[in-house]
């Protein structure tokens, strides 16, 4: 089956046509393979400005790039509030002006009347094409495929658009499987940010065209990237039919540093692979449903995921439950954070979290493992990382207390390592020489929260917040400030993703690499 190229589009969504014309040469220097006039921006709209439009996209692009000209009612998302007459109007002055396409709504284009102006023009060219635009901004088309099939019914020529929210992850697969079976000249994606991955692998699935801004301000629908975003960290021009998906599972999941720092990687060692953000919701149902649509379809190539929270539980019950290959290290910390696809869809789980954690502790205070023995560590948090720590801690012999909001967890956890247990009540209270924070508090946007007060704090202690988001949270801060000793989730997190990109690639990940791209990223928030 043939994959289609797709074409890199982008909008523009002007006041006038000064503004217009400055956002065409900007999206024409960035890359754009197609332009969409949204006229339907455009104060004072008439059919002569959208001509004069057209008229300057063409003379002022090099190599001159396609047009779609758009006027979308305002029902469907349009800018504008213009009568249905003008809007007519205007595309049937964008296919008297030699525009490559025209965007109508399908739902518009059934009026008799309206029909037969936009046929009447296109008859009289071989230039233009009609583009017939279904939208759904609540939820997904009840039936995806069978208005794709109605639609082509109604006017063979058309290139069908279909455009819905997508309210969960899982509801993007209707998508897929459309573009999957069409592969061709269909434009589907969704739109939030749980369809983001639309988007970007819309060429990998022979979408006809996917959107780009140039960009945040010039944004004309939910979820989508700029140009800039999409091109750089997404590597854009390198993705084709084979490569090769992986994504980091979390919720939420737009504060990840991991598509960075992975795609970075991939590109630094030549690898037809790209990693996605991947917001799943649900809890262990919608893990679960998102796992079985990924292996239902071996087509869309993924490969491995990192795991991270709320679902490193619901990763390891996945893994348990499908009877697949676990690591005795995951098992025994009872977290997965690492998910990898391998031959006839077999998923293996892995925990890099203990490693990544252990090492990053040791190295940032200057001692052995061993040097451990015996020593007072506080940990807050009984979740995923907060069971590797107390694993690794564990196996150095260390004197471990938990802390945790849900008291019964702590219990539950600390009975399972044979170690003691406290709420966060009792903070007060702490005489502990380290003391590792291995919750979400205080990471960004959040970054005002901490999860122990300075009251707390003693020059005597070692702070490690395992948050590295930003870099200096304030739990970092605060404890600096009273003379304590620190240790950031910078290295944590980069000695974990290096284990990671090992089992996703075989190949060793770069160090230098990740740390700058990480230090970039939490210092320019």
């Amino acid at each position: 089956m043939q994959i289609m190229e797709t074409n890199l589009t982008v909008p523009i969504a002007a006041e006038n046509f000064e503004q217009a014309a400055l956002q065409i040469t900007t999206a024409a220097d960035s890359g754009a393979e197609m332009l969409e006039l949204r006229v339907d921006y455009l104060q004072d709209l008439s059919v002569g400005l959208v001509k004069k439009l057209v008229a300057e996209a063409k003379s002022n692009t090099s190599p001159q790039l396609p047009i779609i000209v758009t006027c979308r009612d305002k029902q469907q998302g349009g800018a504008g509030s213009y009568p249905e007459q003008l809007r007519i109007g205007v595309l049937v002055g964008a296919v008297e002006s030699g525009a490559e396409f025209i965007d109508l709504e399908y739902e518009n284009y059934l009026s008799a009347q309206n029909r037969e102006r936009i046929d009447s023009a296109l008859s009289k060219t071989s230039k233009t094409r009609l583009i017939l635009s279904a939208h759904n901004f609540e939820t997904k088309f009840a039936d995806i495929d069978k208005l794709h099939t109605e639609i082509l019914e109604n006017c063979p020529e058309a290139i069908a658009k279909l455009v819905y929210t997508a309210n969960n992850i899982n509801d993007c697969f209707d998508g897929f499987d459309l573009l999957h079976k069409t592969s061709g000249e269909c434009i589907v994606f969704c739109m939030g940010e749980a369809g983001l991955i639309s988007r970007i692998i819309a060429r990998k699935l022979g979408c006809f065209v996917t959107f780009a801004s140039i960009d945040d301000k010039s944004v004309t629908a939910p979820g989508q990237l700029t140009i800039g975003e999409l091109k750089n960290l997404y590597r854009y021009d390198s993705i084709n039919s084979d490569t090769e998906l992986f994504g980091v599972i979390a919720s939420p999941v737009a504060h990840s540093l991991s598509p960075a720092v992975h795609n970075t990687c991939f590109q630094d060692i030549r690898a037809n692979m790209l990693y996605l953000p991947l917001l799943v919701q649900g809890g262990k149902k919608g893990f679960d449903e998102f796992m079985h649509n990924v292996l239902d379809r071996k087509w869309l190539g993924f490969r491995g995921f990192s795991v991270t929270i709320p679902h490193k539980a619901h990763a390891l019950d996945y893994v348990s439950g499908a009877g697949e290959f676990l690591e005795s290290l995951a098992a025994d910390i009872g977290a997965v954070n690492t998910l990898k696809i391998g031959l006839n869809g077999r998923v293996s789980g892995y925990n890099t979290d203990y490693a990544g954690a252990m090492n990053a502790l040791v190295s940032a205070i200057g001692i052995k493992k061993r040097d451990l023995h015996n020593v007072d560590v506080a940990v807050i948090g009984a979740g995923g990382v907060g069971r590797a720590v107390v694993a690794g801690l564990t196996d150095v012999g260390a004197k471990i207390t938990i802390y945790n909001r849900t008291v019964t967890k702590a219990q539950a956890l600390a009975e399972e390592f044979k170690c003691k247990y406290a709420g966060l009540d009792t903070l007060s209270q702490i005489d502990a020489k380290i003391v590792i924070n291995c919750t979400s508090i205080g990471m960004y946007p959040n970054v005002e929260a901490t999860p122990l007060p300075q009251d707390y704090l003693k020059k005597e202690m070692v702070v490690f917040d395992t948050v590295y988001n930003p870099a200096e949270t304030l739990l970092i801060r605060q404890a600096k400030q009273v003379g304590a000793k620190t240790v950031d989730g910078i290295s944590m997190f980069v000695n974990q993703a290096l284990a990671q990109f090992k089992i996703f690639t075989g190949r060793n990940g770069n160090a230098e690499i990740m740390n700058k791209i990480v230090f970039q990223a939490v210092h320019n928030k």
